[in-house]
């Protein structure tokens, strides 16, 4: 097996940048791809004006692409930001506010998975108040993901980049998927596997494959050191995918990988036709 059999997505967050948010879809298509994710574009607005989001809707309708995932608001990235549902007060108000927005906006687009970014530690306010605050925001998005028919991903950052960010492990976000679960019944959170980040952590990647393949939702890839594309570091991403199919995961494998000095739409030479 190789590269040559897998279902790539690329992230139009962190690709194709170089473009208008709305000439992405389009760029990433004829580049070869059937499926796009996101970032929640709107990074200063959890609810954005109706006419922005049928733009957006519109743009990828026209381009024939499928939008795969999507990212609830999680304030500024890329950027120090890693999250707003477990930080008090108005960025976890915006998050709530956003839920509906972008489960509709995932809904109209045929998208079934939802990716809940934690947040980062604040100094001053107890991690038992964030981690409880977390919970019931979690909650509240499983909930909304399930009415739409959807997933709800839970993501590990790596600590280098992230050093706030509490879920800085594969077992540590497995423990909030296993606690949003318990506490909706719904089983419809799972792990977000992004190699990239788990390898900055220093994690046994083959390891956490074989424990965690069954409970991820989505996985993400980029090259280490340096998040470039497959072949510009040092990981080998083919044997893990290939490790990932043998333990059962047949989904999308999200391309979140920066295209270095070059347009994105030559970044992508590794990949076989």
């Amino acid at each position: 097996m190789g590269f040559e059999d897998r279902r790539f997505n690329v992230n139009l967050s962190i690709l194709f940048t170089e473009l208008p948010l709305l000439e992405r879809p389009a760029a990433a298509a004829a580049a070869g791809f059937t499926a796009v994710e996101l970032w929640w574009p709107w990074i200063d607005s959890p609810t954005p004006e109706p006419s922005e989001l049928d733009a957006l809707r519109q743009a990828i309708e026209d381009a024939g692409v499928q939008l795969t995932g999507l990212n609830f608001y999680a304030g500024q990235l890329p950027g120090p930001d890693r999250g707003a549902l477990s930080l008090p007060g108005e960025e976890s108000e915006r998050f709530r506010a956003n839920i509906d927005v972008a489960a509709g906006f995932a809904q109209s687009l045929g998208c079934r998975a939802l990716n809940a970014l934690y947040g980062n530690r604040l100094d001053g306010v107890d991690p038992a108040e964030q981690d409880a605050l977390a919970l019931e925001n979690l909650v509240l998005a499983a909930r909304a993901a399930h009415r739409i028919g959807a997933i709800l991903l839970v993501e590990a950052l790596n600590r280098p980049e992230s050093p706030r960010y509490p879920l800085v492990s594969a077992p540590a976000a497995i423990g909030i998927v296993d606690k949003v679960n318990d506490a909706t019944g719904l089983g419809n959170a799972k792990f977000l596997m992004d190699l990239y980040h788990l390898s900055m952590n220093g994690e046994d990647l083959p390891s956490v494959i074989e424990r965690y393949a069954s409970r991820t939702g989505h996985v993400q890839i980029a090259d280490n050191p340096g998040r470039g594309a497959p072949g510009t570091g040092s990981l080998p991403l083919e044997d893990l995918l290939d490790r990932l199919r043998k333990a059962g995961y047949d989904g999308w494998v999200g391309l979140e990988y920066k295209p270095g000095d070059r347009p994105s739409a030559e970044a992508f030479d590794w990949l076989p036709r």
